[in-house]
């Protein structure tokens, strides 16, 4: 073995006179050792390393563009935030200090961000068997989520079942209905409550909704349901004393009630019976003024712009799109498209941008931009943009499931107004210049919720395309992998091409900064 880098020193340069040894720096022995193993190495190795390390790479590329694409979010960076940053101790929690402004301030942001990310039953959503069960027939695809139709199961209990159900065997079997998962254990289900009363109501509206596979076989159950539902609610009026359980059993009939009435409009607005589904409505509306909150106007709504009967549509705006009531974008869209009616036969982009914008005109362009700035992924939709899918049981107002909801039930009232997609067209992108951080500030409503692509990623199917807004930039870790697996490709692809060369450059780089 060579001892020639040890160095031995005279006794005369001691000051104690005895011989000693000098060991060498360490970073000469990392020198030597690198040296020597750089030597061992061939060209192979450099290529099987570059050629894995750009496959390593690539993969994880594509990993983090998945999931980008399907949470919008960067898997390495929650994974950053959520596990490393506790571990090192990024993260530090400090007590809340009452009274402090920014605190109190960040409360109420975030109570706002919780009432604008509130799910909402849609009030024109679709019939089980008469139209999702045949949509999954012809093209096999289910048209609901597991969470949209758990809400539905959530939201039956609630307004079909009560304490009292117990008394009645036929409704001891319909509440663990409503809880079944499997629908023809729900449909055998109110066939036995049907057997122990055949005036169980909310059995009749299991088999409209799930069981019938029409639109008039639905109608059918429907109106058994109403004869059914009337005589419990009579009853529920009169015998009707002060107490809990019978106030819950009243309120229980009576959501019977406007459930089966608001259905039967449903139905007759789909077969074409128009004038009797609105006489229906505003009935309903009537008689029940307290349930606002069920958005029974909606339809009415709909109903009447099919009618053409636009001065009863703006009679119904003029009470509902008030301050104090919570918006929708069919109050939004609905007033904007009244407005483009005035004037989107005569519009033109041309003659506008030379005399300018009439008064009317202005009208019209402002309450567009108010629709677009409530939920701006309506557009599209109407523009035909995006492919429509079936809309959801449930929505979520300003998100892509009510834009999907709306437009499926309104595109054909804006094709029928001449010019008025047009307009919409020309005007609606302008939105945009005037809210450029959505997030941080709005215009007319309050700031944009950052919670709606999550919850529609629940609410809608996984082969529809769910709309963005504000387009979100592409996270640093997918760009860092990218040019990552690029670098190594192309190392990878050179020391292919010419391995003693690259070997040669390899070992310069790595002893050059231990020299």
């Amino acid at each position: 073995m060579n001892y020639s880098f040890l160095v031995l020193t005279s006794n005369s340069a001691l000051p104690n006179k005895n011989a000693q040894f000098q060991f060498p720096k360490l970073s000469s022995v990392w020198f030597v050792l690198v040296t020597v193993f750089l030597s061992t190495l061939t060209p192979k190795f450099y290529v099987a390393l570059t050629g894995t390390s750009s496959l390593i790479s690539g993969l994880i590329f594509i990993f983090e563009w998945w999931y980008f694409q399907k949470y919008g979010t960067s898997f390495i960076e929650q994974v950053s935030v959520s596990h490393l940053r506790p571990l090192i101790g990024g993260v530090e929690n400090s007590p809340p200090v009452p009274g402090f402004s920014a605190n109190n301030g960040e409360n109420e942001t975030n109570r706002q961000s919780l009432s604008e990310c509130k799910v909402w039953r849609n009030p024109l959503n679709l019939f089980r068997g008469a139209e999702y069960s045949r949509y999954t027939w012809v093209t096999g695809k289910e048209p609901l989520t597991y969470y949209d139709m758990n809400l539905s199961a959530q939201d039956h209990q609630t307004f079909f079942t009560c304490d009292t159900d117990s008394l009645r065997p036929s409704d001891t079997v319909m509440q663990k209905a409503w809880r079944e998962r499997n629908p023809q254990a729900r449909i055998k289900a109110a066939y036995q409550a049907l057997e122990l009363d055949n005036d169980c109501a909310t059995a009749y509206v299991l088999l409209a909704e799930e069981e019938a596979t029409t639109i008039i076989h639905a109608e059918k159950y429907f109106k058994q349901a109403l004869k059914a539902g009337e005589t419990v609610y009579r009853k529920s009026q009169h015998c009707h004393p002060q107490n809990s359980q019978h106030e819950a059993q009243l309120r229980r009939d009576t959501n019977v009630l406007v459930y089966v009435k608001r259905r039967l409009a449903m139905c007759a607005r789909k077969l074409g019976r128009i004038k009797e589904a609105v006489k229906m409505m505003r009935d309903l509306m009537k008689e029940f003024p307290l349930l606002s909150m069920l958005n029974i106007h909606e339809n009415l709504l709909e109903a009447l712009l099919e009618l053409q009967a636009y001065a009863d549509v703006q009679a119904v705006l003029a009470k509902y799109d008030d301050i104090s009531l919570p918006k929708s974008a069919a109050i939004c869209y609905t007033a904007a498209l009244l407005k483009a009616r005035a004037v989107s036969d005569r519009f033109s982009p041309e003659a506008a941008s030379r005399r300018g914008l009439s008064t009317a005109e202005i009208n019209a362009v402002e309450a567009i931009h108010r629709a677009v700035e409530f939920n701006p992924h309506v557009p599209k939709y109407l523009l035909e943009m995006k492919s429509l899918i079936l809309p959801p049981e449930h929505i979520l107002k300003r998100g892509d499931s009510e834009a999907v909801a709306y437009a499926f039930f309104h595109l054909q009232h804006w094709k029928r107004i001449e010019g008025a997609l047009n307009l919409l067209h020309c005007t609606w992108e302008g939105t945009f210049r005037m809210i450029p951080y959505p997030l941080e500030k709005g215009h007319l409503f309050y700031p944009y919720p950052s919670c709606t692509e999550t919850a529609d990623r629940e609410l809608l199917p996984t082969f529809h395309d769910v709309s963005v807004y504000p387009q979100k930039e592409l996270p640093f870790f997918i760009h860092f992998t990218a040019g990552l697996c690029s670098f190594s490709a192309m190392l990878a692809v050179l020391t292919h091409q010419f391995p003693e060369l690259m070997v040669i450059f390899a070992k310069a780089v790595s002893i050059q900064p231990l020299g």
